[in-house]
């Protein structure tokens, strides 16, 4: 199977306290208020390099704005069934979960989590409310019981089917 059809994209957590485009305006308002500062500077202030450092400074915090919540190098937050393990990605900045097939001892759904229990006690719960759409929901469910079903792995289902 592709990895287009295994990859189930997942929308970021919008855990921020400020909106991604209330974001985009304060980085857009700081480089139009430094190229203004740069253009209207007469050379009497000696600090005038310091806009010059603002400006980079703004221009980074834009980019990381834009790298960290638009997909621009592709999905950046996926989750991902291939035949022998289950990977999960929150992020660019945030390292791969991956969880083997012999090592996972039961998979879970509840409200609102993919509960992934490892053989070693441990428990992963993965948020389902990243999964936006209903038709990703039910393609999730589908992969998950797919998954389990292939690899003699107990499924739980404690939601209704919807």
């Amino acid at each position: 199977m592709a990895s287009a059809f295994t990859r189930i994209r997942l929308q970021p957590a919008n855990t921020a306290r400020i909106p991604f485009w209330g974001q985009l305006f304060i980085g857009s308002l700081w480089i139009i208020y430094t190229i203004f500062l740069i253009w209207s500077d007469s050379g009497l202030n000696d600090y005038h390099f310091l806009h010059y450092v603002f400006l980079v400074f703004s221009f980074v915090y834009v980019g990381y704005v834009l790298v960290h919540n638009a997909p621009i190098f592709g999905t950046q937050s996926y989750l991902e069934f291939t035949p022998g393990y289950i990977v999960h990605k929150n992020g660019l900045f945030r390292p791969k979960q991956v969880f083997p097939v012999e090592d996972i001892a039961l998979l879970e759904f509840v409200p609102q989590q993919l509960r992934v229990n490892l053989k070693n006690g441990e428990v992963y719960a993965l948020s389902l409310r990243e999964v936006k759409g209903t038709r990703r929901k039910r393609i999730l469910r589908e992969q998950v019981r797919s998954f389990a079903s292939k690899n003699n792995v107990p499924l739980h289902d404690t939601q209704p089917s919807a």
